[in-house]
């Protein structure tokens, strides 16, 4: 996730609230799958909200800290292990994937609102300014994970369109998807910046 712009103090507390969010993002993966018959995810034992089972030593400890001090600050990523499923055990084959793909920012849009709820009924304060930053990493979450990019959440949105003439783009994309996430998060990452501003004003303003 991209920060810029932001204290140490903010920083830091992003990152702590960086973490659980994205845990409870991949929480929500297999809560889903495991709502539409596949118990992978359960009988991994990650159907938890403890960090440990969750918790990618590089992706979630290691990296950020590298990025933050690298940096300066500006570029802030991390991620949590990502729920392992089984597609061919989902209820809807088609669709199933899809389900699971969106139940993780589905989460994160309603931490998102239920933080941002707080923020519009406390008093400005330097615990609600801590509060919007909670609200802000979980939409910064959300859109990052909807871009239809594997192996980000949005492809298995857009591969549940895709009619079965586009079988090329999935395969293209699932070869390429790596590089193509890489080259959006150096050069394009600003072009969600907008969205993530207006839903920001939309849950806490509005």
């Amino acid at each position: 996730m991209v920060f810029v712009n932001m204290n140490v103090i903010s920083l830091l507390f992003y990152f702590i609230v960086i973490i659980p969010s994205a845990i409870i993002h991949e929480y929500a993966h297999g809560w889903m799958a495991d709502r539409l018959g596949d118990p992978t995810a359960r009988y991994a034992g990650r159907l938890t909200i403890d960090p440990r089972p969750h918790i990618d030593i590089w992706g979630t400890l290691l990296m950020p800290l590298v990025l933050f001090f690298f940096t300066g600050g500006r570029f802030l990523f991390a991620y949590a292990k990502p729920v392992p499923y089984n597609p061919y055990n989902l209820r809807y084959h088609k669709w199933g994937p899809a389900l699971v793909g969106v139940a993780g920012p589905l989460a994160n849009f309603m931490l998102a609102a239920v933080f941002a709820l707080l923020v519009r009924i406390l008093p400005v304060s330097t615990f609600s300014q801590l509060l919007a930053i909670v609200v802000q990493a979980n939409l910064v979450l959300m859109v990052f994970n909807l871009v239809p990019i594997p192996p980000l959440d949005g492809s298995k949105i857009l591969y549940a369109f895709l009619p079965e003439s586009a079988r090329e783009v999935k395969i293209f994309l699932d070869r390429y998807g790596v590089v193509l996430l890489l080259f959006f998060i150096f050069f394009l990452f600003n072009l969600i910046l907008p969205i993530i501003d207006a839903l920001f004003y939309f849950l806490v303003y509005s």
